[in-house]
This record gives C-alpha cells, sequence and structure tokens, in this order.
C-alpha cells in the first residue's frame, strides 16, 4: 500500500516521501527515533505516524504482506519464460546481437557513459522502437519517458520516428512482398503521440512519478518500456546524507523492478559518470557508487574508442560480457560506419 492512502497532512506525506518511505511497508522495520531523525519531527511525532502506519500496537503488519510467500515457481518453468523474453530493438544489428536481440522486457536495465556519448539518443530510439507493430517484428507498445535533465528533444525524437517509419515500409516490402492485409502504415505523428513525456524537476517529483507509474501503466497496458533519462542527476546533486540517498535509492529500484516483472516491460535507466581514485590514479566510473551497481539487472556502458562509440556489456545475468561499436546518426542508432565498411569489403 501506498503512503499517499494514509490519513497523514500533505506536510508528512512529502516529508516521508522525499526521505525514501513510499510505501507503508518501508516503514514496518523503522525505529520511531530513526524515523524523527530522517524526517526532522520529534520522537513523538514520528510515534504518531507509526500508529497511524500500524494502528494496533503501533506493529500490526500491512495488507497483502503474506505474499512474499506465496507465487512460488519453479526453475524449469522460468527457463522457459527466459527463452520467449521480449526484446526491444536498438536499431544497431551489432548491439542488437551482443544482447541477443536488444533490451529485455521484464528487467531493469542501466546505460552509462560519459556525456556526448549517446545515452539520450538511445533512450529516444527505444522510446520509437518499441511501437514497431508485431507483423514488422516489434512489439506494438508504448513509451514512458522520464526526463530529469530536460535533454528531451522533441525534433530528435521526431527526426527518428521518420527514419523508423521509412524502414518499417521497407521491411514490409521486402518480407511481405507487398503486403497490405488491411495493415495501415504507421506515421511519425503517431509515434509521438505514443511517448508519454514526464519532466522530473527535483528528486521528490521523481520519486513521485516513480510511485505513480503503476497506477498509470494500469491505465495504459500498451506501454511496454520506462525510460529514466537520467536517473542519477537528482540524486547527486540534492543529497548530503549519502546514508538516506542509498536508502532512496534502493526503494526505487525495488519498486522498477516490481514494475518490470509486473507489467512484462523494459525499464531503462541512465546514468551519469564520475571519478574515483582507484590506486593512486583517477579512473572513469558510473555514479551513484558501489551499492547502486547491485541495483539494476543488466548494466550497459558506453565509451568512446578514438573516434568509436562503443557498448560494453559490464554485468548480465544471462549474456556473456561482450562489445560492439555503434554509431550516432541522422536517422538515430546504427551500426558503426567502420563496422559496415568491414562488411562490404567482405
Amino acid at each position: 500500500m501506498d503512503i499517499s492512502t494514509l490519513p497523514l497532512s500533505a506536510t508528512v506525506r512529502g516529508k516521508l516521501i522525499s526521505a525514501g518511505y513510499t510505501s507503508i511497508s518501508s516503514l514496518a522495520s523503522i525505529s520511531s527515533s530513526d524515523l524523527a531523525r530522517d524526517l526532522n519531527l520529534l520522537d513523538s511525532e514520528a510515534r504518531e505516524i507509526l500508529k497511524v502506519a500500524f494502528p494496533v500496537n503501533g506493529m500490526d503488519k500491512v495488507e497483502g504482506s503474506h505474499s512474499i510467500v506465496s507465487g512460488a515457481k519453479n526453475a524449469w518453468d522460468m527457463l522457459h519464460e527466459d527463452e520467449f523474453l521480449t526484446r526491444i530493438t536498438t536499431s544497431s544489428a551489432d548491439l542488437d546481437n551482443i544482447l541477443r536481440g536488444g533490451i529485455s522486457c521484464k528487467e531493469v536495465t542501466e546505460i552509462g557513459g560519459v556525456p556526448g556519448i549517446g545515452k539520450t539518443q538511445l533512450g529516444i530510439q527505444l522510446a520509437v522502437n518499441v511501437q514497431i507493430p508485431s507483423h514488422c517484428g516489434g512489439l506494438g507498445g508504448k513509451a514512458v519517458y522520464i526526463d530529469t535533465e530536460g535533454s528531451f528533444m522533441v525534433e530528435r525524437a521526431l527526426q527518428i520516428a521518420e527514419a523508423c517509419v521509412e524502414d518499417m515500409s521497407e521491411y514490409s516490402e521486402f518480407v511481405h512482398k507487398g503486403f497490405q492485409a488491411g495493415q495501415e502504415t504507421m506515421q511519425s505523428k503517431d509515434i509521438l503521440r505514443n511517448i508519454y513525456y514526464f519532466r522530473a524537476c527535483t528528486y521528490t517529483e521523481q520519486i513521485a512519478l516513480i510511485n505513480h507509474l503503476g497506477s498509470f501503466i494500469s491505465e495504459h497496458k500498451d506501454v511496454k518500456i520506462v525510460i529514466i533519462d537520467s536517473v542519477t542527476f537528482h540524486f547527486r546533486q540534492d543529497f548530503d546524507d549519502l546514508a538516506l540517498r542509498t536508502r532512496v535509492l534502493g526503494g526505487m529500484a525495488l519498486k522498477l523492478m516490481k514494475l518490470a516483472k509486473e507489467f512484462c516491460l523494459a525499464v531503462v535507466l541512465m546514468n551519469q559518470v564520475t571519478t574515483k581514485v582507484v590506486e593512486g590514479s583517477f579512473q572513469l566510473s558510473l555514479a551513484l557508487g558501489d551499492s547502486w551497481s547491485h541495483a539494476c539487472t543488466n548494466r550497459v556502458i558506453l565509451y568512446w574508442n578514438g573516434n568509436e562509440r562503443y557498448a560494453y556489456i559490464d554485468k548480465a545475468p544471462s549474456l556473456k560480457p561482450a562489445t560492439a561499436a555503434y554509431s550516432v546518426t541522422r536517422r538515430g542508432i546504427r551500426n558503426s560506419e567502420s563496422s559496415c565498411k568491414r562488411n562490404k569489403m567482405m
């Protein structure tokens, strides 16, 4: 159950959400003194909040908590499900190849890299590609795009959408030999209408949006991807208490994992880079620290090698570490130009 269902003042609910207490279950193991410290309240006020959340002796169990021990699956069924896991193409055949077909649904994928490497470009490409209809090999879904940095460019989305429409037309003609069968040609304006855009200007708005996603997706069941660009931005600027930040991020990651599984959709989180000292030298690493590295199912790192862009699978339980070159072109994400030249020469 959500914190918003409790009969508390808007101010108290806002403090709870800002401190990472987004569900009633998140309050179950917290002491009143710890809660008072996190919310900057008196201990007596924190006790009153816990009494509201858990009326009987302040510690009634949350409705539905028994679901933790229900719904067991056997490993054979899980393996069978993984074999038929749907994926979203990146529009780069080489990148799709190392990802075994593209970005996986039912999983959380983190994509990190330096500024200018193409993270936002890839996010927009995925928001477009998720809409490719089934007769062209896609999911025919819609996208939720949460923009924390203000980097989403609708003009660029239109450009990529127009290229996607052209590619789908060529694909249908090639595979189906002029196949019509009543299938209407998707237009670029339709693609833009199917991207639900949210702007989060603070970490509180970001948390509130993620808490609202379950309800939103329940009403828009054709959403097949959620992109947060970037998940890092507000949490690198607005937090001095690192322990609190870790708890807030952990709760957010668990909620996103649950959304991915429950609605069979892909969650893609863009991340920034930072520097850390390793054996006396400075090295680039993804932001938010080592604890965050466990929050996602898959991690893809984008980097430069000379003038070439590369993607490296740093973490993926079902994929082996691999590298692929890619390009950011006028039409969107594509195979690297040098790779195309090599293929032509062969």
